[in-house]
């Protein structure tokens, strides 16, 4: 394509002609190298790069119940204090001839990593969880104990609910938990931080298929409660003895059809006030703190 004529440009007997010049030829060599932005799509390597923050958790008593339980670390970063503290000394030593990195830090730079949470003076970058398989859980929760309970979630994917759950089902003394892998939050940091130290004896299942999983604990002797809202059998008429599957759904919707038709009995908490529905993990607490009430005031013929 030619180019447009300048309207500046001068007519005459010089047109087409290279005016000569004294400065010497420009070498293009000669030329400092051009300074780029810096590709965003190439890692900058640094001791100073942030963790994924799904792989963090924090706080010393989840980060001190994972080292007691053995828990595979990536790394560690410690302040002094922590670093020394009895407690804690030869549990990072261990967790050291493991192959953890174990890196003194101060609360500057944990606050970096962690984002600005409420670290406590110590963070580990975990490997993934481990998952059990259901038939695992099933005989480890019957060898456990003669009436186990486990809990099932449908559907939440908080992940601030499912460590409260799972905080509570240990505490209260459930033997296991059960997840789907679809439409369900994982066990993730956020997950086990709300946990606190739970998830380090508390075994949990991801199973493929939740109702799947339903049948074949029906076919290895537990009945199976749904918890809903609405005029259903009231928690505390229900006899919530034996081998028990408590199943929990989301907060918006519950439990979906499906999982609620395959329940035996569908279970409600009655409410006095005016909100319609609970938080899932406090339902869970509470349908849990039944659950063992009856077991304590069980006369011991029955």
């Amino acid at each position: 394509m030619r180019p447009p004529s300048s309207p500046h440009r001068k007519s005459g007997s010089n047109r087409g002609k290279v005016k000569p010049s004294s400065k010497p030829p420009h070498s293009p060599r000669e030329d400092k190298p051009a300074i780029h932005p810096r590709r965003r799509d190439r890692p900058v390597a640094s001791a100073e790069t942030e963790p994924p923050e799904e792989d963090l958790i924090y706080g010393r008593h989840t980060v001190l119940a994972a080292l007691e339980n053995g828990r595979s670390l990536n790394r560690v970063w410690v302040i002094s204090q922590l670093r020394s503290d009895t407690r804690f000394q030869p549990l990072l030593q261990e967790a050291k001839a493991k192959g953890a990195i174990v890196d003194g830090a101060s609360y500057q730079r944990l606050d970096q990593i962690t984002r600005g949470a409420n670290h406590q003076g110590i963070v580990a970058q975990v490997t993934p969880y481990k998952y059990w398989d259901l038939t695992t859980l099933i005989t480890q929760a019957k060898s456990a104990n003669s009436q186990p309970v486990l809990v099932a979630v449908d559907g939440i994917t908080d992940p601030h609910n499912l460590g409260a759950i799972v905080r509570t089902a240990e505490a209260i003394g459930a033997q296991g938990l059960i997840l789907p892998q679809r439409r369900a939050v994982g066990i993730n940091a956020t997950v086990m931080k709300v946990a606190a130290g739970a998830l380090e004896t508390f075994p949990v299942a991801r199973v493929i298929n939740l109702n799947r999983s339903l049948t074949e604990l029906k076919s290895a002797g537990f009945w199976i409660y749904g918890t809903v809202a609405g005029e259903f059998q009231p928690l505390y008429n229900a006899n919530l003895t034996g081998a028990i599957v408590l199943v929990v759904g989301s907060e918006g919707e519950g439990l979906s059809h499906a999982i609620a038709e395959n329940c035996d009995v569908l279970l409600s908490i009655p409410l006095q006030g005016t909100i319609p529905s609970l938080n899932v993990s406090v339902a869970t607490g509470m349908a849990l703190y039944e659950i063992f009430r009856q077991r304590q005031n069980q006369s011991p013929s029955q």
